[in-house]
């Protein structure tokens, strides 16, 4: 684990040091108002800690985590049920998976029209941005098994309900959990451009507004705590999915 961790740490202490000693400033042609230096930011990480803990958690990561989890359990419904009833699978599938290509931009105010500036609207923009991920990878996972599977469970008599819960399941769960990952990247990305529109907290609204006054320190400094709870909730569905399918060869494979 340390051997491939330390490579990584590594080069982003020296993009660190490059960005301190303003390289990329003068490679770019950029002035400290336009691109603040790390210590600049790391000072406003300081200074407005008590406003951006309370964006983080009181607002944008409870959105992104809300969203993500009935993305992920409405999206693993739709899947089974597509899965399961060939109508809905040729009619409803290419539905839910063209919901992928609405750009956020255009989703996010009509959230807000229907279900006003609080926190539901964000959650919503984040659930629909996470269910199509969610759909089209569980689905695969439930419908792409091998016919020779089926038919030994076929002939141990086994119902429509034990080849879901011993098979189809177990065989998903892969599928599932890439999803997950997808859609804690996207959760905070949803999160943050919803926050754009309207809302009153989170960190979407710090980084918007202190990029209209030129407060690019802070805004930054949002931009950090944005990307620390992504990281953190994508190692949470990690971690989840080492507890829960230690079988499978992509976790086998990194011990």
């Amino acid at each position: 684990m340390m051997t491939r961790t330390i490579p990584a740490v590594l080069v982003f202490f020296a993009l660190l040091a490059a960005w301190q000693l303003g390289v990329f400033h003068a490679l770019f042609r950029l002035k400290a108002f336009q691109l603040p230096y790390p210590l600049d930011i790391a000072q406003a990480l300081v200074d407005r800690s008590d406003v951006l803990a309370r964006d983080a958690f009181q607002f944008t990561g409870l959105e992104a985590v809300a969203g993500l989890v009935i993305g992920a359990v409405a999206g693993f419904g739709c899947a089974v049920l597509c899965a399961s009833v060939p109508f809905l699978r040729r009619g409803l599938l290419p539905i839910a998976a063209s919901l992928n290509s609405i750009p956020i931009i255009a989703i996010s105010p009509i959230a807000v029209l229907w279900l006003g500036f609080g926190q539901p609207s964000k959650i919503a923009v984040v659930a629909l941005m996470t269910f199509a991920p969610m759909v089209v990878n569980a689905f695969k996972g439930l419908y792409s098994i091998d016919r020779a599977s089926l038919e030994l469970m076929e002939s141990l008599a086994a119902s429509p309900l034990d080849v879901f819960w011993r098979l189809r399941l177990p065989h998903s769960l892969p599928y599932v959990f890439s999803a997950l990952k997808i859609g804690a990247t996207l959760a905070m990305i949803g999160a943050l451009v919803a926050e754009f529109f309207n809302a009153q907290r989170g960190l979407g609204v710090t980084l918007s507004t202190n990029i209209q006054v030129a407060k690019m320190p802070i805004a930054w400094a949002a931009i950090v705590v944005a990307a620390v709870l992504g990281l953190v909730l994508y190692a949470v569905v990690g971690g989840i999915e080492r507890a829960l399918i230690p079988w499978h060869v992509s976790i086998r494979s990194r011990e």
